[in-house]
């Protein structure tokens, strides 16, 4: 039994952390995500984590079930409104954010 994960780099305009994203799913670096380009990974069918990072720049955790057979979606970029952007400095796990699609 496995479901697809599929991760996107992308932004909408300009975008100030272009470099490539580490994937880690529950925890373990699954695989890399370049900008304005998509990975499709396998992962097992149940309830799992994801998160990006690149250096010390990291996204929240995000928790996702996937089903057998189905793709789940995520875009990852480092664009934010600039309230959020500055607090990133001192916050590193606001720097990246991941968006189900």
């Amino acid at each position: 039994m496995s479901a697809t994960l599929k991760v996107s780099h992308s932004a909408i305009g300009a975008e100030v952390r272009r470099g490539t994203y580490e994937i880690l799913v529950d925890g373990q670096s699954v695989g890399s995500v370049e900008m304005n380009g998509s990975v499709k990974l396998a992962v097992d069918a149940g309830h799992h984590t994801l998160r990006v990072r690149c250096g010390r720049d990291r996204s929240g955790t995000k928790e996702f079930d996937a089903t057998d057979g189905e793709t789940v979606a995520f875009r990852a970029t480092g664009k934010r409104f600039l309230p959020l952007f500055l607090a990133s400095f001192v916050f590193p796990s606001l720097k990246l954010v991941l968006v189900r699609e």
